[in-house]
Parts: structure tokens; C-alpha cells; sequence
């Protein structure tokens, strides 16, 4: 009778034993009899070690997001692409673009291995399928502008691989690779690979951990960055938040003030004559030109706040 590991699960053992999240610690093997505090301050400090790892890799993210934000511009989506906690941490990175920068929904979108149920349930298998993750791109209709970006901490997860090989080779988009281990299959399948070598778990092979957390971190950079060069921001400030609740609405009056320094009758004002969209009002405010004129100026400077007002005070 054949043994499994003679076959492909040995296989994938060995591969596995070659991964840096994935390698034991036998400094740990004991951490079960600690003090809970303890295990907390170890944990802790695993997690300090996130930001060095990123920042090792930000020229590679930042010529990523110069691609992306060119694609961009041009009307091309962002699309995120993984499995289990990295497919996860793509969708949560796509829905907070449309609240935060206004985006359209379509504009930035997350794909998961064995779809949205596998958001609150495990669907494990579902990332062993290059054939999916083309299945659900082509589901997307994708263009040579849209970017597409593989998520995976091992960096050999068949979905987030196959998602970029299809978008590249079918389409033509443009592709980014963001694993957590060095010398990665994704990252040689992507025109630009992004490697944050975490080195190994606090649980072996628990990647939902330091892993997850640096994913999370280059994907707050790619999302955020890329609408500051989209022109989604002034300054530090959200001034195209859609204002869909009480929260928003507050904060979009809190924007405003702070770009203008106006009071709240002028702020009420100008946002009751650009029905409610913070970034006119602003321009209304500091360029000195109705709602109508504001309005053509965004949409001749592509919504960059900072070249409408410009061309305001020298008209």
C-alpha cells in the first residue's frame, strides 16, 4: 500500500519545511505552560517586528502603487485575489475604498476563494484551484488597465498565483504579487513582486498572525497611497468620503472646517449647494466660485482638488 507521503502530500511537506511561515520554533514548543501575560508580552513583541519587514520592501511597494495609480487613471480597477485570511483581508481592503475615497463599488474589488461564503467559513479547499481564480477574473471582464493582486502569506497558494498568471497572460492587466515569503512563486508570476518576509509564526504556520498583520499593512499602503495619487485626498484629509451615515455626514462638516477654516454657517451653505460633496464645497469655499463652476473645474483637473483650485484663483 502506498504511503500519502510517498505521493503529493510528501511533496507538499517538503515544500512546506522550505517556507519561512511555516518553519517551528522550538524556543516556543513550551509556551503552552506560561503565564498568560507572558504569552502576551511574546506575542506583542512578535508583532512589533511586522513594521521592519515592510518597510524592507517599500521601494517595491511604492513603484506597485506608481503602476497602479497610472492603471488607475486611466479607469482600470484594482482587484485583489487570495485565500482564507490574505482573501479576506483583500475583500475588507476593497469594501472601505467606497466609504473612505467615494469609489464606486466596481472600482476596487475583492476576490476570495470560494466566494463570499468563505468570508465566515473556512472553504479551505477552495485555494487549490488555479482554474477557479480564472473562473472568477473572467467573471470580472478584465481589461489591460485593471491591476490585479495576489495575496498569499505561503506565496505558492495555486489561487492567488493562477489569478495573476490568467490576468497577465489573458488579459494583459497589470500584476502585483504580495507574499511573506522570500524567493516566491507569486512574486516571480507578477510584474511586480512584493516579498515582507515575517519570518516564522508564534503558532507554526499560523499565518492569520504576523503574516496577516503585514499583509494587512502593504494593502492599506496600496489602497491609500494609490487614491492620494488619485486625488481622493487634500492633504491628509478624506475630502471625497461619501457621507452615508450620521458619522459621515459629521465628519464631512469636520473636513471641511479644517481645509477652510470657514464657519458653520459658510460650511452649511456650501454643502447644501453642492449636495453634500465635501471636496466641492471646499472648492466653493477656497476658490471663490459657485457650485456649477466648482464642479467644472474637478471634472477638468480629474478630481484633483489642489490643480481646480489653482486654476480658480488664476481665472
Amino acid at each position: 500500500m502506498t504511503s500519502p507521503e510517498s505521493g503529493d502530500y510528501g511533496e507538499l511537506r517538503a515544500q512546506l519545511a522550505t517556507l519561512t511561515t511555516e518553519a517551528f520554533r522550538p524556543e516556543l514548543s513550551e509556551i503552552d505552560r506560561l503565564d498568560t501575560l507572558d504569552i502576551a508580552r511574546i506575542m506583542n513583541g512578535e508583532d512589533a517586528s511586522v513594521p521592519a519587514a515592510v518597510a524592507a520592501q517599500l521601494p517595491a511597494i511604492a513603484a506597485a502603487i506608481d503602476a497602479t495609480a497610472e492603471r488607475m487613471a486611466r479607469g482600470g480597477r484594482l482587484i485583489y485575489a487570495g485565500a482564507g485570511t490574505a482573501g479576506r483581508l483583500g475583500v475588507l481592503d476593497a469594501s472601505e475604498c467606497p466609504p473612505t475615497f467615494n469609489t464606486d463599488p466596481a472600482d476596487v474589488v475583492g476576490l476570495i476563494a470560494g466566494g463570499p461564503n468563505a468570508l465566515v467559513k473556512s472553504v479551505e479547499g477552495a485555494e487549490d484551484s488555479k482554474e477557479l481564480a480564472a473562473e472568477d477574473l473572467d467573471g470580472l471582464k478584465p481589461t489591460a488597465d485593471d491591476v490585479v493582486v495576489g495575496v498569499s502569506a505561503s506565496g505558492r497558494t495555486p489561487y492567488a498565483i493562477g489569478a495573476v498568471e490568467h490576468a497577465k497572460e489573458r488579459y494583459g492587466a497589470l500584476t502585483i504579487g504580495l507574499s511573506c515569503n522570500a524567493d516566491s512563486a507569486l512574486a516571480a508570476a507578477a510584474d511586480h513582486g512584493i516579498e515582507v518576509v515575517v519570518g516564522p509564526e508564534l503558532l507554526t504556520g499560523s499565518t492569520r498572525l504576523k503574516a496577516g498583520t503585514a499583509q494587512k499593512l502593504v494593502l492599506n499602503m496600496l489602497s491609500t497611497i494609490t487614491m492620494i495619487r488619485l486625488g481622493k485626498t487634500y492633504g491628509n484629509l478624506m475630502v471625497d468620503v461619501r457621507a452615508s451615515n450620521e458619522k459621515l455626514r459629521a465628519r464631512s462638516r469636520r473636513i471641511v472646517a479644517l481645509a477652510t477654516g470657514a464657519t458653520d454657517e459658510e460650511i452649511e451653505a456650501a454643502l447644501a449647494a453642492t449636495d453634500g460633496e465635501v471636496k466641492n464645497a471646499i472648492l466653493t469655499i477656497l476658490g471663490g466660485v459657485d457650485a456649477p463652476t466648482a464642479a467644472d473645474l474637478l471634472t477638468t483637473t480629474d478630481g484633483h482638488l489642489r490643480a481646480a483650485l489653482d486654476r480658480a484663483r488664476t481665472s
